[in-house]
Order: structure tokens, then sequence, then C-alpha cells
């Protein structure tokens, strides 16, 4: 009887053991969830960013625009961006004909190319401010509006009918083409024509010969007045100041435009996002004499109409 005992007991141990490998233990389960995570779909990675793209337009510009371009190829280093000057109106019709993706401009398209202005798509990436500079000897300040518009129209021609030292008014312009000029004839002298004067394209000249010529008076962006060499003049008591500009109080500044046709795709797109982003309208373009586009209170249009955000 205990052999009889023992035979079943093994005979019932074996035909377990047999049917556990039939079924293949806790195996097929495992092979069913490797299956399963082969099967499942794998995180898309991001794209890098790469392709080329070609920048013109004004000379003032230019510098901000370089700059931001070499931070951007470090970051994207497959892409690859040309930035090159020629004045506004050259980038306006370069982006219009289709030659450059983005065509930097002083001034609104609807100023320089009006019938071609409604193909183009309008990113204002920064603003510039400017004023009056004259001679530290001349002696004055602060000036009326008005009389800035005579000052420089030619109807006032020395210091002293204005307060200052008895000294011949020496005018010194910028050329016909220039987008400082632009702004502010158009903010500064409500839009009258200067007189002749010395004509001058660049800025720095510009201040040299302010600050060499007694009686001199010429106009620059704020960055200019990093020192005592010229002296910058605030209109109607309104300091020439990155917060009065903000607010709206002081009237001579202008946007800095980067325009497209159409809007804005691929690298163009990730460009000027990135002249939006903090790190450039906090840093770099302080650095380069700008104010940022984003801290502004108030707009204007391109007929200089002015109004509160």
């Amino acid at each position: 009887m205990k052999s009889l005992k023992k035979f079943s007991l093994l005979t019932i141990f074996a035909a377990l053991m047999v049917v556990m490998a039939a079924c293949g233990g806790g195996t097929s389960t495992d092979k069913t969830t490797e299956t399963d995570k082969s099967a499942a779909p794998k995180t898309e990675e991001k794209k890098e960013l790469s392709g080329s793209l070609s920048v013109s337009g004004s000379s003032a510009m230019q510098p901000l625009v370089a700059a931001a371009a070499e931070k951007f190829m470090n970051d994207n280093p497959k892409v690859d961006i040309q930035v090159q000057a020629g004045g506004s109106g050259t980038g306006l019709s370069q982006v219009s004909e289709g030659s450059v993706q983005i065509g930097n401009s002083d001034v609104f398209a609807e100023e320089k190319i009006p019938d071609k202005a409604s193909e183009l798509v309008d990113h204002k990436v920064a603003v510039v401010g400017m004023t009056a500079a004259v001679n530290p000897k001349v002696g004055i300040k602060d000036i009326k509006k008005d009389d800035l518009i005579k000052v420089f129209t030619g109807k006032i021609t020395n210091w002293k009918e204005l307060g200052g030292k008895d000294q011949k008014i020496v005018l010194v312009n910028r050329p016909d083409s220039s987008g400082t000029r632009a702004i502010f004839n158009k903010f500064a002298l409500d839009g009258a024509t200067p007189a002749e004067g010395i004509t001058e394209d660049s800025s720095n000249t510009v201040k040299k010969i302010i600050n060499e010529t007694d009686g001199a008076v010429g106009y620059l962006a704020f960055s200019y007045f990093t020192d005592d060499a010229v002296t910058p003049l605030a209109i109607d008591g309104v300091e020439p100041t990155e917060e009065n500009v903000q607010s709206g109080k002081f009237p001579v500044w202008a946007y800095q435009h980067s325009y497209t046709k159409g809007e804005a795709t691929d690298v163009a797109k990730a460009f000027l996002d990135y002249l939006m982003s903090d790190d450039i309208q906090t840093t770099l373009l302080k650095e380069q004499g700008y104010l940022p586009v984003t801290k502004m209170k108030v707009e204007r249009d391109a007929k200089g109409n002015q109004k509160n955000l």
C-alpha cells in the first residue's frame, strides 16, 4: 500500500510538471510584454533647425541684426544667416521682390513703397529714440519744438535768440536717403524741410563734427549720448530718456521694422521670434543702443498717429 501511495504521488507530480512545461510557465507573459513594448510608438525627437536666411536693409539696424544672427547661429549650427545693409529702401524692395527673406527698415513700408506695402508683414523688433544735439558751448539744454523747427529751417540763425551764446548756428544734417533724417524731420520738425548745412551720413562723424564746431547742432540716437562730447536737448521740457519714449511723452522715436513677404515661416519665423525674446529685448538691444519694443506703452501707425496700448 505504501508503495502504491508513493507511486501515485510521483505520478501526480510528474503530470503537474508536464502541464507547466506545456504552458511555458511565466515565460509567455514576459514575451508578450516585450512584444507590447516593441510595438509602442516612439517619442518623436525635436527636429533640429536648419537652412539659410538672407536679410538686407537699414544700415542703422545692421549691427543689431548681425549680432543677434551670430548668437542665433551659435545656438543653431545648421542655420546660416547673411545680413547686408544698403538702406531701408533697398531692404523693402528686395523683400518685396523675394530676393531676401527679411527686409529691415527704419520707416514703415507705406512710406517707401506704398504700392507694394500690402504684400508685406511688419515685425516691429525695436524702438529708436533720438533728439537734437548741440555743441556744449552753445549754452542751452532745452528747446521749444517751434524754436527747434525755426533753427533747422534757418529762421533762427544765432543761439543768443534762444538764450544761448552769441554764436552762429551751424546745421549738421543727414542725407535725404537717411532713415534717421526721415524720423527726425517727421517727429521733431513736423515734416518741415531743413535748410542747407553740413551733410554727413555717419552718426559717429556727426557727433565728432558737433563736438568740434562752435554753434553746431545736429541729431543723434540716444545711444550716442555716452559722454559730454555733445549736449542732448530736451524738447518742450521733456527729457530725452527711455522712460519718456516708452510712455509717449517724448515725441522723437520710431520703430525698427523687419518685414517679410507674407507670414514668416521656417528659419525666418524662428529668427524673428528670437529677436522678440527676453534675452534679445532686455540685453542685446540695449547694448546696441535700442529700446525694447516689448516695453512700449504707446504705439504708432504709418501716419504717425499715436495711442496708448
